[in-house]
């Protein structure tokens, strides 16, 4: 059986069993593998990173997508940039938005999406809420004249395509797109490897919106087995709303999640992601 490695961090790496590989190609934009692992099932690997699996990608999706959503409570309009494999799209759609906008760079990923994993996305693209663009999603926020209560940035990390997604001219122009009461959440790498460019993210962030604070999932297919994202708005209290708030809100939602509650919600943000470096070690 043959096998996958990925080294994404200086001095560590992880490994996959292949045991089928089912489609390998290169696209406009980066190189694509999906291949099938006993335990994870079907992957998809952009740029040698694993970006999702069939095992566990609804912890993601539904972390990125319910907790800026549940702290908003009243989103119609809702901005998904990236997030080609649907997920975040159909975790959107399980709220009663008036249309949710995904913007994807790469057409690709949408199609080898739709074939290798229907799952993840289960019909979303096909919801007449749903309008997909397939466009550079940094060109779309600096020239679109829509505005949204949401922005969701599902990219990859700051490397290749996804490295002006992290800019600070980025989030100005997401910031002007933002409805009073707006939220933006974003995915943000693995603390404990990356743990000086959580806090940069933060603090660009926090600088725009006026307030953003970073909250933990347990994904076992990156590394170390918890994914950082971060939430920014108006005020860190907006962004955690008390739990009776959420359990009202929440109600419209249940028995449509697996992983995101509202105990989870508020307990994301309480679990800090913080790991102190080894004395004398240098950070990858």
């Amino acid at each position: 059986m043959k096998s996958f490695q990925e080294k994404l961090y200086q001095h560590h790496a992880q490994i996959f069993t292949v045991e089928t590989v089912l489609h390998q190609s290169r696209t406009e934009f980066q190189d694509v593998l999906v291949f099938e692992n006993p335990i994870f099932g079907r992957v998809l690997v952009l740029d040698g990173i694993i970006q999702l699996t069939e095992r566990d990608n609804h912890i993601y999706h539904e972390m990125i997508a319910h907790v800026p959503l549940m702290a908003h409570g009243q989103a119609q309009r809702v901005l998904i940039i990236g997030g080609g494999d649907g997920g975040t799209l159909k975790e959107v759609l399980k709220h009663p938005v008036h249309q949710a906008v995904l913007v994807e760079l790469d057409k690709d990923v949408i199609a080898l999406s739709r074939r290798f994993f229907p799952g993840v996305s289960d019909g979303a693209f096909d919801d007449p809420r749903a309008e997909v663009i397939v466009r550079d999603g940094a060109r779309y926020v600096a020239e679109t004249g829509q505005t949204f209560d949401v922005i969701i940035i599902d990219s990859t990390d700051p490397i290749g395509p996804g490295e002006q997604l992290f800019s600070e001219s980025f989030y100005r122009d997401c910031r002007k797109l933002l409805r009073p009461r707006g939220i933006v959440a974003l995915q943000s790498g693995a603390p404990f490897f990356q743990p000086g460019e959580l806090q940069a993210v933060c603090a660009r962030l926090e600088a725009t919106f006026g307030a953003a604070r970073p909250f933990l999932a347990p994904v076992p297919t990156y590394a170390a087995g918890m994914l950082a994202l971060v939430a920014a708005g108006e005020s860190l209290a907006a962004l955690r709303p008390p739990m009776k708030t959420l359990r009202q809100r929440f109600k419209a939602l249940r028995g449509k999640t697996r992983y995101y509650s509202p105990e989870v919600h508020r307990a994301a943000f309480t679990l800090a992601p913080s790991f102190a470096p080894l004395p004398g070690s240098r950070t990858p």
